[in-house]
C-alpha cells in the first residue's frame, strides 16, 4: 500500500491533523520538495546554532513548534491554496514553514539586538534569500504551495526573534562595549568648544578681539626680546600701532 504524507500532515482545525504538528516538517511530495527545504533548512539552522548558541535549542523548539501549531488553527482558514474558499480539507506537509520561521529569526536579530554580529547576518540573509520573501503571499502559479505555512512561520520566526532579543551572545556584548568605549572616548575630546552655540555674536567678536591683542602684544614682546639680545638701543618712536 502506498504511503500517502498527507495523512500525517497538518490538516487545520481537525483533531487527527494535531499529528501534523509534530510530523509535517519531517513529509514531503517529492524528492525535489526534500532537495528545496533541505538546503536551507541546513544553512540558516547551521547560522542559527553558530552564532546564536545561547538561544539556538530554544529558538528551534519554539519556531518547529509555534508554526505549527499557527498552522493548525489558522491554516485553509479563508484559502484553500491560492483560491479564496473557506470551505476547504487540504494538509500541509513539509519543512519550508521553519525554514521561513529560521530566515526569520535570523533576519529580525538585527533589527531587534543591533549589534554589529547579528546586523551583518541579517544582511547576508537577505542578499542570500530575499527572492523567499514572494512566498508568503498566493501565487496562482505555485497553487500546491503551502504559502500559509511560510507566512505563519515567518511570523513564528520574528515573534521568536523578539523573545530572546535581551540574550546578547558574548561576542556580542564585546563588540557592543567596544562601540559605546569609542563613543565615550570621542565625547571627552569634543571637536568644537561645548559652550560655542551659547555665546553671543558680541561675545564671540569680543574673544576675537582679545585674541588678536593677545597675539599683538605677544609680538610686540618678541621683538623686544629680540632687540635687547642684539644690544639695540629702542627710541621713543619705536612703538606699534
Amino acid at each position: 500500500m502506498d504511503f500517502q504524507p498527507g495523512k500525517l500532515g497538518v490538516l487545520p482545525r481537525e483533531i487527527k491533523g494535531l499529528w501534523g504538528i509534530l510530523f509535517s516538517p519531517l513529509l514531503h511530495g517529492s524528492l525535489d520538495h526534500i532537495i528545496s527545504n533541505s538546503i536551507p533548512f541546513m544553512v540558516l539552522s547551521t547560522s542559527m546554532f553558530y552564532f546564536y548558541e545561547k538561544v539556538a535549542v530554544r529558538s528551534f523548539v519554539m519556531i518547529y513548534f509555534l508554526s505549527g501549531i499557527g498552522l493548525w488553527l489558522m491554516g485553509n482558514l479563508f484559502f484553500c491554496g491560492t483560491e479564496f474558499n473557506r470551505s476547504c480539507y487540504l494538509p500541509h506537509i513539509g519543512a519550508s514553514g521553519i525554514v521561513y520561521g529560521l530566515l526569520a529569526f535570523l533576519f529580525w536579530n538585527g533589527i531587534f539586538r543591533r549589534s554589529m554580529q547579528s546586523i551583518v547576518i541579517a544582511l547576508i540573509v537577505t542578499v542570500l534569500y530575499s527572492g523567499y520573501f514572494a512566498g508568503i503571499a498566493p501565487n496562482a502559479k505555485e497553487g500546491n504551495i503551502s504559502w500559509e505555512g511560510h507566512l505563519l512561520g515567518a511570523i513564528m520566526g520574528i515573534f521568536t526573534a523578539f523573545y530572546f532579543k535581551d540574550e546578547l551572545e558574548d561576542t556580542e556584548i564585546e563588540s557592543m562595549r567596544d562601540i559605546y568605549a569609542d563613543e565615550d572616548t570621542s565625547r571627552n575630546t569634543p571637536f568644537l568648544p561645548v559652550d560655542i552655540f551659547e555665546k553671543t555674536k558680541a561675545q564671540r567678536l569680543a574673544e576675537l578681539q582679545a585674541a588678536r591683542i593677545a597675539a599683538e602684544r605677544a609680538a610686540f614682546l618678541a621683538a623686544q626680546n629680540k632687540s635687547i639680545d642684539n644690544k639695540d638701543i629702542w627710541t621713543s618712536d619705536d612703538t606699534l600701532e
